[in-house]
């Protein structure tokens, strides 16, 4: 039995609760308890952070004049995929003309999440 305890800063709403994570790796969900979340969500926030965390990318894609179209994903992929996700966007070749919500990659690594434009261009 190997217990051990992480601090987060929960981040899903404007409060920033301070929550402690116990943890319990010999099982197979290590989540024992959560402390000091202020609502359901913290607890799910915690739960989520320490088994299987993810993250929305958040970055530029280059377009076809040499130029860059601020992007994300349009909901969160797994945190262990960020740095393959961002080899693939890096290799597009977004159109010049681009509109808020346009999908500029769809199906990201096969996760399900597209990258679209988040901003007008062109």
């Amino acid at each position: 039995m190997a217990i051990t305890k992480k601090n987060l800063t929960c981040i899903v709403c404007p409060r920033g609760c301070t929550l402690t994570v116990t943890l319990d790796s010999a099982l197979e969900n290590p989540v024992v308890s959560v402390e000091g979340q202020g609502c359901k969500r913290g607890m799910d926030y915690a739960t989520a952070e320490c088994t299987h965390p993810t993250r929305v990318l958040t970055t530029t894609a280059p377009t076809v004049d040499g130029g860059v179209v601020p992007c994300k994903t349009d909901r969160a992929i797994p945190r262990e995929l960020l740095f393959e996700a961002m080899k693939a966007v890096n290799a597009l070749s977004a159109p010049n003309l681009v509109r808020i919500g346009d999908i500029l990659l769809p199906d990201l690594l096969g996760t399900g999440a597209n990258i679209v434009a988040t901003a007008n261009r062109g």
